[in-house]
């Protein structure tokens, strides 16, 4: 039994709590400097093969999987379960006594206590409860032999604070922990006028089935003049059992949500085909056609033939596109087109509205999460529990009537957990009723 009980005070030790914490901080800067999830080449490239048959020794690559991280969690779960059982009864027991079985002579050994001798009078006519209850303080009263005690209190529950930050602590990582087993985190690389219904996990790569389609219908990135990436926006459609139930933007830092999927705006990859779009003069719809490069394509309904002969880029992303556009069996007309900038094009006495833009891939990030509102539920209670524990105080206040030595005295004495300078400055104003009440 003597080494359980060792074993138990060493989990419910404050020291191995600072110790298991300065440790999970020390290791989540680990984890925040060095990449996490690369190749193995390239750990040797950056830190040379010795320092990188190092990390995979301790899984530094994978550093938040790894057995001596979750050893880590696993010790602070102990540790808070073990210390709450070890101290939470005393708190509850603080929380929940009758202080009005606290006999007289201890009330008056309290720091702070003070007494008033009554006459006969005074001590007919005084209400320690009436007292507390008109200087704000709601009493209890009680009469025990000869005695009349009162008794009030204030924040009570906040010896329950720390608790329910450890609590806090557990649901966040069963949140966690839910995530991990049944959680989803993968991509798909979906290109314009795709649709999709699987995506890939991120470490196996196998195919997840999402349970609904998603299509790309369009793909726009804008760019600085130096030629870097400004902004990019990929406008996607849900379809569920053949019908379209929702169509959304999704951009870099608002991403879309469905079914407990969130789709995030992560990547895009450009092609050497086009997306060309065609509305005639007096149509109310046009057609949209993806066009390989330098690839005639037949609109036969309208009698169009059209294909892009050339193009301009600069890098890898194309800036103008030369179309090659014939209506029936007026001659061809051949113009340049701005990337992505519709215009009017006249062909065999017809006006075409008409925009030809390259062809993009989005690639989006997709995580679901099921225990994401368990960690939500936890860092509520994280943030109750730590307002309970620093911003509020356990004040207890007695104000007795009793007999010592033949004489009537009454009196008061305080006690707090904490914010003792608060508590003393409340006694202040009690004594100052007292004074008032006596004289009259």
């Amino acid at each position: 039994m003597k080494p359980f009980q060792q074993l138990w005070d060493i989990l419910a030790s404050v020291k191995l709590a600072i110790f298991t914490l300065f440790a999970l901080s020390i290791t989540a800067i680990i984890g925040t400097v060095i990449p996490q999830g690369e190749q193995a080449s390239f750990y040797a490239d950056k830190y040379g093969p010795k320092m990188a048959q190092f990390f995979q020794i301790l899984d530094i690559p994978e550093m938040y999987g790894s057995w001596w991280f979750l050893a880590l969690l696993t010790l602070l779960v102990a540790n808070l379960v073990v210390c709450s059982i070890e101290r939470f009864p005393t708190a509850w027991r603080l929380a929940t006594s009758d202080n009005l079985a606290l006999p007289a002579e201890r009330v008056a050994k309290l720091s702070g206590s003070r007494n008033w001798p009554l006459t006969p009078q005074q001590a007919e006519n005084i209400d320690p409860a009436a007292i507390l209850a008109g200087s704000g303080w709601p009493a209890e009263s009680r009469r025990e032999g000869g005695e009349l005690r009162a008794f009030s209190q204030r924040g009570r529950w906040s010896r329950l604070g720390v608790y329910i930050v450890h609590t806090s602590i557990l649901v966040i990582f069963v949140g966690a922990a839910v995530g991990d087993i049944w959680g989803v985190k993968g991509s798909v690389m979906l290109p314009e006028q795709v649709t999709a219904d699987k995506i890939f996990a991120s470490k196996t790569r196998e195919p997840i089935d999402l349970g609904f389609s998603l299509r790309c219908d369009s793909f726009v990135v804008e760019f600085y003049d130096n030629g870097m990436p400004k902004t990019y926006r990929s406008r996607v459609t849900i379809i569920e059992e053949g019908k379209e139930v929702l169509t959304s933007d999704i951009e870099v830092n608002r991403p879309l949500i469905y079914r407990g999927f969130t789709f995030y705006q992560s990547s895009y990859r450009g092609y050497q085909d086009f997306i060309l779009l065609i509305q005639g003069e007096g149509d109310s719809t046009g057609g949209v056609f993806t066009l390989p490069f330098q690839k005639q394509e037949l609109w036969q309904e309208k009698g169009l033939q059209f294909g892009v002969v050339n193009a301009e880029a600069v890098g890898q992303r194309v800036v103008r596109a030369k179309l090659w556009f014939k209506a029936g069996e007026a001659p061809a007309v051949i113009e340049w087109f701005d990337d992505n900038q519709p215009r009017l094009l006249e062909a065999g006495g017809k006006q075409y509205r008409i925009n030809v833009k390259q062809m993009y891939a989005t690639g989006l990030q997709v995580a679901k999460d099921p225990g994401v509102w368990i960690v939500y539920l936890g860092c509520g209670l994280m943030l109750i529990g730590l307002a309970m524990a620093f911003f509020m105080a356990h004040h207890r206040v007695w104000l007795y009537r009793s007999e010592e030595g033949g004489k009537t005295l009454l009196v008061l004495a305080g006690n707090s957990n904490k914010n003792r300078p608060a508590l003393a400055k409340k006694l202040t104003s009690l004594e100052e009723a007292i004074d008032k009440t006596l004289r009259g």
